[in-house]
Order: C-alpha cells, then structure tokens, then sequence
C-alpha cells in the first residue's frame, strides 16, 4: 500500500522520447572541476608521468637535428659515429619512458576509476530516501558504470597527452624558428587556422557527447523497470510496446552518438588537411628558399621532419580535446548525483543523543510521538506548488509496548507517517520524538538502531538467504535465524534449497509470498524495540498469517508494533486502530470501538469484505443491499 504523493520526474518529452532531465546546463569551469577533482588526489603521479613525457618528447625533438648533422656529415665527409651513436640512444630512451608512462598511466586510470565508482556508491546508499527514489535505478547505474569510465581517460591520459602535446608543439615551433623563420611563418599561418576551426567544434562535440551518455542512462532506467516487470509486460503482450520505448533511447543516443563521431571525424580531418597543406607549401618555399642559398638541403630536410613531427602533437592534442569533452560531459552527470543531498546528521544532535542512545526511556508512556506534525511532497524541482499536505496536523502516540495499528483510504497518508519515523523525511512544522526527546536531538543511526522497518515491496537483497534474515542483525546466532524461519513457516522452503539457508537467492527465485515472509522474519531477527509493517500480510496463506500474528503479540508483548493493513485480521486485534483520512486523524479506538462509533470504518471493512459479521450490519448503508461475503474471500491487498 502506498499513499498516492507527486512522482518526482527526471525526464522530459520530446518528439515522443523521453529526455532525461539535468540539474541545468553547467559552465565549462564547473565541468573542468568536477573532473579535476577526481585527479587531485593523484597530482604527484600525474607529474611524474608529465616529466616522463616532457623526457619522451624531447627525445623527439631531437631527432631532427641529429638527422641534419648526419646529413651535413655526409656532405663534409665526416664521421657518423657520434650522430648515429645518439641517434641510437634517444630511440632507446623514449622507447623506455614511453613504456614506463604507459604503464603508470594505465595503472592511475584504473585507481581514478575505482575511487569514483566506491565515492559515487558511498554518496548513493547516504543520500536521503527522496533524492534517489527520483530517479530510476537504471539511469544511477549507468552514471556509476559507464560515466565512470569516460572519466578515466579524460583524468589521465588525455591530460598527459595535452601537456605533452604543448611542450611537442613550441618545442618544434622553437626549433624550427631556429632552422628558418620563413618556413616557420607559412606553418604557423596554416596551424592558427586549423585550430582556430578544431576549437570551434569542442562545444557541440561536448553536448552531443552529453546528451549521449543521458540516453544511455535514461535506457538502462527503462530497461530495467521492463525486467522487473517481466511478467506483467508478457501478460499484457506489451513486448514490442517496450521494445520500441527501450529502442527509441537507444536510437536517440545513438543518433546523439553519430553527431559526436562526425564532429570528430571532422576535426581530424581539418587537423590532417593542415598538416598536409603545411608540407605542400613548405615544399615549394623550402625550394625556392634552397636555390637562393638562403637555407641548406640539410635544413629544409630537418624543418620536414619537425613538420612531420608536428602532426603528432597536434593529434595528440586533438585527441585530448575529444576525450576531454567526453570526461567533462560524464563529469557533468556525475556531479549530479554528487551534489544529491546526504542524510546529515547534526554535530550537536550527535553530542545530546550519544548519552542517552539506549533503548527505552526514563518515564516517558510512549516510545514515539508525532506532535501537529505536517508534511507536504514537493511538486516538480522541490517547488512548492500548492498542493495539499499529505500530512495535516497529525498527532499520534506510540506506547512503549503494544500493536498500534494504521488504516485508512489510499492516500490517507499512511505510508508518508512509516517514513518520518524512519527519518526518510523531515516534518514540514510539528516534530516526532522518540523517548520524549526530538529526533533532531538523535542521530539517524541512533534512531534506526531501534527500528525494524518491513517495506511493502519486500525486496531481497543480493547474497544468500542467511545474509538475507541478518542483514539487520549481522551479529545473530544460527538459533535465532532458524527461531525466525520457523516462526514464518519457512522451513520446508528452506530444506528444499541447494545449500540451505547459505543458498545464493535473489526476488526472482521466490515467490511473492515467500519474499513477505522473508522480509517479517529478517525484522524478527533484529528483535527491535520498534517493528514498523507496511502490508506485511498483503501476500501470505490463512496459516502464516496467522503465524505472523503470533509473531507481532510476541514483539508487541515486549515492545512496539506498527503496522500499515488493509486485511482487517491484521488489525483486528491491536491494541490501538489509528483511522486517517486526507491526512489527518479521523478516530483512535480498538476494533470492536471503531466499529460502534466511525461510519468510514464500517465502510473500509465492508468494502474490502474482511468482516463478513460487519458486512450484514452494515449492507444497508454502505452496498445498497448487496451481500458483502465473508473473509474467505478477502480482496488483494491493496485494493
């Protein structure tokens, strides 16, 4: 059961796709810090591996004029051992530097990647409730997954490459200015074009990357919404339906893709052309300049090598423009999930609460307590929009032991109360307190140390089945998890399982009813002072149900239950039935009291045909005559 609230979108339409929605267009400067960040940490090693290269590129450099004393030796008669000896040396050497740079490059880049990925899953899993649930678990995945990766280049080797690309570049410049500034003007005169052109394209090459990468991650969010409801899409023969919507993101980000591959393909291009025109026109100058006498054959050969040389620079330096484009636009998308807000806690919430973090309070009668407390879901962009609060002033009171039951209509609110208990949200006005002091003066962990939360979706969570019932309690004994596993009606199951309670078990190898029971007794496991149960019967058999019951009378013998129910056996016996109704506290009695003195609880048990000894009472006025049946013939949860 889930209260009906606003669903927080993140993604936008346009031409029947759907677009994912960024935190806005971010400045170049914000996209180079954010991706300067995750090379920090590493400046040492990236300066080690930009001296290696400044080693490697001198090394290059050189070569040319070592060529043109071979050459002038040749014409001198001279002779070449000294030339060839160093021409030998400087091949070796940038062959090892080049090894060793690879090497420390390619280690960095998988250092950079890990600590992204383990920053960007940390920051995930503490965020607040809200902030993740607004976007699709597929969509987060590709960001830690595939955006991770573009970064990796882009913090690495493309910076190396860039620095070494500028020192290769005025290093040859200078050079050549050395071997004749003529030659150097025409080479000059073509590179400014060139780059000015290549620059020129960095923009729209970074946003086609962008929107790129935000398809793939808007079809990773779809794709995985589909699998998960696998069978309701065969059911409904939805299959081409999906395939086409999943197909669509993927021919967006494909076509997005395209347009980053053509304005690649067009800045090598223009970078090739130049190098190319830059030699033509360097050789019929360079001749006109030899038969002048104004240079040697030896110098006009030396400055074609450095020409030659210069398309490495230059390439490298447009490729670390195309990757870094590619890194900023991941950087872009990573820093959303960055800057999603975390469950903070208070310095000085945490000073007051570490003294008084046990269980149970002095002589405070209730355990928790919601005092006028009003909430509002914020409308699209954390906006105010005017809609009603889902909670409107409501007060309740928990006893330290006992069953406290929820009920009313869908989107009375219910659910939104499980979730400030849980501090999943924060009261609009008002306060909850728990043991007489407000949560602001308690940690987060404090406050959940003391809760076992049994959420409607009942997921399982990766890992075996042991993992499973003491993933609150890592620490429980084997007898307390069997305790659990018998007390659901878990035992045959288990028996039947490959290895037992340390089989490998995932939502797909059980069934609806066996995940609720799982999940009742990973919270039995727990033994917490607070036990919150959102539909926690909604799929289970007469027999465990009944279990179940058992099992709440025993924890609320000793502390405090609350559930979320629509089944009136659920509720029937708590020790207090809070009624909601648009957000506020309609009535709080027991069953049989409700039943005397509130028309909408007559309605809501007679509607859902739990009670059939109600339903004759109250056939009348509530179904126009019509015979409610009994409770074997219970309606789904959720109804």
């Amino acid at each position: 059961m889930s209260d009906a609230r606003p669903q927080t979108g993140t993604v936008g339409e346009q031409d029947g796709v759907r677009h994912p929605a960024g935190a806005g267009e971010r400045s170049t400067r914000d996209k180079v810090r954010a991706l300067w960040a995750y090379a920090r940490p590493h400046k040492a090693v990236l300066v080690v591996a930009l001296v290696l290269g400044a080693i490697g590129t001198a090394t290059e450099l050189a070569t040319p004029l070592v060529t043109k004393a071979v050459l002038d030796g040749l014409e001198a008669s001279a002779s070449l051992a000294t030339p060839i000896t160093i021409l030998a040396v400087l091949l070796v050497a940038g062959t090892v530097v080049g090894l060793v740079q690879g090497i420390m490059l390619g280690t960095l880049a998988e250092r950079i990647i890990l600590a992204a990925r383990t920053g960007l899953v940390r920051h995930l899993l503490h965020a607040r409730v809200q902030e993740v649930t607004a976007r699709q678990p597929g969509e987060l995945v590709t960001r830690v997954t595939s955006d991770t990766l573009l970064i990796r280049e882009a913090t690495t080797s493309s910076v190396v490459n860039f620095v070494n690309g500028i020192i290769g570049l005025v290093g040859a410049i200078v050079l050549m200015a050395y071997l004749d500034v003529v030659l150097l003007g025409v080479t000059v005169a073509v590179l400014i074009v060139a780059g000015i052109s290549v620059v020129a394209l960095m923009p729209r090459l970074s946003r086609a990357q962008q929107e790129a990468q935000e398809h793939v991650g808007a079809l990773g969010g779809r794709l995985e919404g589909v699998i998960r409801a696998l069978r309701t899409v065969k059911s409904a023969r939805a299959e081409s339906r999906e395939t086409g919507r999943v197909s669509a993101h993927a021919e967006a980000s494909a076509r997005s893709g395209i347009r980053a591959v053509k304005l690649e393909n067009v800045s090598w291009t223009i970078t090739g052309v130049a190098v190319n025109l830059a030699v033509m026109l360097l050789l019929g100058v360079g001749a006109w300049r030899v038969s002048t006498d104004a240079i040697t054959v030896s110098t006009l050969v030396a400055f074609l090598l450095y020409v030659f040389q210069l398309m490495m620079p230059v390439m490298l330096l447009t490729m670390s423009l195309t990757s870094l484009q590619s890194g900023l636009a991941a950087a872009a998308r990573i820093s959303e999930v960055e800057e999603m807000a975390l469950e903070a806690d208070d310095d000085a919430a945490a000073a007051a609460g570490a003294s008084g973090a046990g269980s149970g309070g002095g002589g405070e009668s209730s355990l928790v307590r919601l005092h006028e407390v009003t909430y509002r879901y914020p409308g699209e962009g954390g906006v105010d929009d005017g809609r009603p609060p889902a909670l409107d002033g409501v007060s309740i009171d928990v006893p330290r032991r006992g069953h406290t039951a929820i009920v009313g209509p869908s989107g009375a609110g219910k659910t939104t109360i499980m979730s400030l208990l849980l501090r999943f949200l924060s009261p609009e006005t008002g306060r909850v307190e728990l043991d007489g002091r407000p949560y602001a003066d308690w940690t987060t962990d404090q406050i959940r140390s003391r809760i076992a939360y049994v959420e409607q979706d009942t997921p399982i969570v990766p890992g075996t089945l042991r993992e499973n019932l003491a993933y609150a309690a890592p620490g429980a004994t084997d007898a307390q998890i069997r305790a659990a596993v018998d007390a659901l009606r878990l035992t045959d199951r288990v028996a039947v399982l490959p290895d037992g309670l340390d089989t490998e078990v995932s939502a797909s190898q059980l069934s609806g009813g066996e995940r609720q029971r799982v999940a009742v007794a990973r919270a039995l496991v727990a033994r917490p002072e607070i036990l919150l149960l959102d539909e926690a019967t909604a799929q289970l058999d007469g027999l465990t149900e009944a279990a179940l019951a058992e099992a709440i009378r025993d924890v609320a013998s000793t502390g405090a239950v609350v559930t979320i129910a629509h089944r009136i056996s659920t509720v029937m016996d708590a020790d207090q039935i809070v009624l909601l109704e648009r957000g506020r506290v309609r009535a709080v009695g027991r069953h049989t009291e409700l039943l005397e003195t509130d028309e909408l609880y007559r309605e809501l048990v007679a509607a859902l045909r739990l009670d059939a000894s109600v339903s004759a009472g109250v056939t009348a006025g509530v179904t126009g005559g019509v015979t409610v049946p009994g409770e074997e013939e219970r309606a789904p949860a959720g109804a």
